[in-house]
């Protein structure tokens, strides 16, 4: 009786768990093994797991053993000494010799050498027209011919050349080696990446090298280099990657033995063979890589310094050094799941030392699949069956223990084993179960407050994320139309700061400045648009209504020009470049809400008035001014005080504007800026009289007090020329600007 009182109690829950389990039995297998072609988003939510386990267990590794590996780094230093790259293979065979003296085994290039250095030689008896000094040269050629110094001095190493893949049948560059590859069947039976074009090194060179391998990367489809291909087919043959390759040699191995078998009608390849050493991939050649840890894991010796010899000998000797730049235009950067801007190279080092020791290589043998099937069956209809008996203390205890218990048994396989085991379906469906039998009435509640908060948290302050939680008919992400305030605030002269630093010291400068910027348009009530580089957008009124918006932006302006002056010393203090930034200010009616595609969303505004402001930032330059705001925005600031900048019709725009410059607060306002603000509206009213010679004595004398303000120095240009034009009745004082 009891028995049945359960079943007619909880047999909907039940049956609803047992489905779950059954469809998560069904995206493992359909979407989530390995050479299925849909399931592109369950895949990249493989990838995240993937990439979060490896962080967190990279210090949890047993001992493990490494490689001696130098990365040889042809980074901004040696450009200096040296000169810019790619340099003369003069300059290469140097290096390479310094690298052959101080005992390196094996050298490997993650540089391309697929076009001919001009010979000096050459360029003098072109444009010799005598016939006995160009016969003279030509018997000394061979001494200048850069191209033959470098395959001679590789000859006498263990050298792997970088070469390149692509899918451009039309790119067929260089000369490509013979393959070093052996295997039961036909290579063009074996189901690993094909290419039909490739970009090679010379044949000169290319002779003297003992190996050449692909640098090729084989990101995922988020973009994360996860997996490293081992080999690759062009034209019926096999060709290594440049780590293959450099095993290959380390080992003294003759050549690469592909091991596959029988797949129902076609092959799928089980790993590869160097030497006696077996190294599992999956069914396209394809192996995880072991990072070691983030960039720079690896030793890093700068090139010049090899050059120059400045290094520690006792470091290169019997050591296999990898040569790749990080210089700026010439970095191999990859995205990978220990970082992005991970150098290529480094990519190379970490695959080498897993061909190496292979039991490092994080492993995902055949029976994973059904272990991961059976597992799905056996936590899915014990949590089928216990949760429908739980509270809500009770659930959350249940999700607690699973969740982590799978995943803290996950990490120590991995971490001890090496043990890829996935965790998509299995963790999915423990969600699923968690949520659909345990609290669904709960989870809509909380995922409303969710959305909502995953919405806005970005944008605007946390105060308003609070009061639009707590009272969500106070805001709406559907389009409307109101009165806004919008700020366009930009960096000068950005371009040219940008190419004086590096990646990182651009990152860093963006950071000191995003982050205080962003706090005080927060700290005004404001909501962040967008940031486009170095521009940020901001506006006001929206989602939640705010009085004096406009007032708030302008203040917020005005606060954001002494922030970036209290910056200016913390930039100096590492090392970063002065600059200013200009703001423009525009008042009046937007569209607002949540606009975009099906594939991404954004909460913004449109319209002519947020166009306006966007001009109005941009003809700050012209005026030499910080902020510049529009009469509408102007006409509501009671307690600023402002002096007028001219009237224009910006570009794509024919009413004229009145613009103005705030100072300050009225009430913080010195007797020096009162003054200053008098005589120069004087001035501007003098000029809309178009009385010319009092408002060019006005405002030359304006020019003569502040010789560094630009806006004075504009206008008697503009008067002297006005003073000779046959004005019409009509004219309003307005500038009309032809750029943004």
């Amino acid at each position: 009786m009891k028995l049945q009182r359960l079943w007619n109690k909880f047999k909907f829950q039940w049956f609803c768990g047992l489905f779950i389990v059954f469809f998560c039995i069904l995206i493992h297998v359909s979407f989530l093994i390995p050479g299925t072609n849909q399931g592109e988003h369950l895949k990249r939510l493989e990838g995240l797991a993937y990439d979060l386990r490896l962080e967190a267990t990279l210090s949890f590794h047993p001992a493990r053993e490494f490689l001696p590996i130098i990365i040889v780094d042809i980074d901004e230093e040696s450009i200096k000494k040296i000169g810019r790259f790619p340099w003369s293979r003069t300059t290469m065979a140097e290096l390479h010799q310094k690298l052959i003296d101080l005992g390196v085994t094996v050298i490997a290039y993650d540089v391309l050498f697929s076009e001919h250095e001009v010979n000096p030689i050459d360029k003098i008896i072109s444009k010799s027209q005598n016939a006995q000094l160009n016969q003279n040269l030509t018997l000394i050629r061979e001494n200048f011919n850069a191209d033959l110094e470098f395959s001679n001095t590789i000859s006498d190493s263990d050298t792997v050349l970088g070469l390149l893949l692509e899918h451009k049948d039309s790119l067929q560059i260089g000369e490509l080696p013979k393959s070093v590859f052996t295997s039961k069947i036909a290579f063009d039976k074996l189901p690993a990446p094909d290419f039909s074009g490739y970009v090679a090194s010379l044949p000169l060179l290319q002779k003297n090298a003992l190996g050449n391998g692909f640098i090729n990367s084989a990101p995922d489809g988020d973009g994360f280099v996860r997996y490293a291909m081992l080999f690759a087919k062009h034209n019926g043959q096999l060709y290594p990657s440049l780590s293959l390759e450099v095993a290959r040699l380390y080992t003294l191995s003759d050549s690469v033995s592909v091991i596959s078998e029988e797949f129902g009608d076609n092959y799928s390849i089980t790993g590869v063979k160097i030497g006696n050493e077996m190294i599992p991939t999956d069914d396209f050649g394809r192996v995880a890589i072991p990072y070691r840890g983030p960039a720079f894991s690896f030793p890093y010796v700068s090139a010049s310094d090899v050059i120059f010899e400045q290094v520690d000998t006792e470091l290169f000797d019997q050591s296999i050094v990898f040569i790749g730049t990080s210089a700026v235009g010439h970095a191999d950067l990859r995205t990978t799941p220990v970082g992005v801007l991970y150098p290529g190279v480094e990519v190379h080092a970490n695959l080498l030392e897993g061909l190496i020791f292979p039991q490092i290589l994080p492993s995902r043998p055949d029976w994973i699949d059904g272990a991961v099937v059976v597992s799905i069956i056996i936590i899915g209809v014990l949590g089928a069956i216990i949760l429908p008996f739980l509270e809500l203390l009770g659930i959350v205890s249940y999700t607690f223990i699973t969740f982590s218990g799978f995943i803290g048994l996950n990490a120590y396989l991995w971490s001890q084993y090496y043990l890829d085991f996935p965790q998509v379906a299995i963790l999915l469906m423990l969600a699923l179960q968690v949520v659909i039998l345990g609290s669904l009435s709960f989870f809509n509640e909380h995922k409303q407050k969710l959305k909502i908060k995953n919405i806005f948290d970005q944008y605007v302050p946390p105060e308003h994320i609070q009061e639009i939680i707590e009272n969500p008919q106070s805001m709406s992400v559907s389009g409307e139309r109101r009165n806004m305030t919008v700020l366009f605030a930009d960096i000068r002269e950005f371009t040219s700061i940008s190419e004086q630093l590096d990646a990182s010291e651009l990152k860093e400068m963006l950071n000191l400045y995003l982050t205080p910027i962003t706090k005080l348009i927060f700290e005004h009530h404001g909501t962040i648009d967008k940031y486009v580089g170095d521009m940020v957008m901001a506006f006001w009124n929206a989602p939640l209504k705010v009085e004096n918006h406009e007032e708030l932006a302008v203040s917020c302006a005005l606060h954001m020009h002494k922030k970036v002056e209290e910056l200016q010393s913390r930039f100096y203090d590492v090392g970063l470049p002065r600059f200013s930034i200009g703001i423009g200010i525009n008042s009046g009616e937007m569209n607002v809400g949540d606009m975009g595609s099906v594939y991404r969303r954004a909460y913004t505004v449109l319209g002519d008035a947020v166009n306006l402001g966007s001009r109005l930032e941009g003809v700050t330059k012209f005026y030499g001014v910080k902020i510049l705001v529009s009469e509408n925005t102007f006409s509501k600031c009671k307690h600023i005080a402002f002096r007028p900048v001219d009237k224009v019709k910006v570009k794509g725009k024919k009413q004229a504007v009145t613009i103005y410059e705030p100072i300050d607060l009225v009430s913080s306002l010195t007797s020096e800026q009162k003054e200053k603000i008098i005589l120069h509206e004087k001035a501007w009213n003098s000029y809309l009289r178009q009385s010319w010679g009092e408002s060019l004595q006005e405002f030359t004398t304006l020019k003569n007090r502040y010789p560094c303000e630009k806006l004075f120095a504009i206008f008697c240009q503009r008067i002297s020329k006005l003073e000779q034009m046959n004005l019409s009745r009509e004219w309003d004082g307005s500038y009309e600007h032809f750029t943004k």
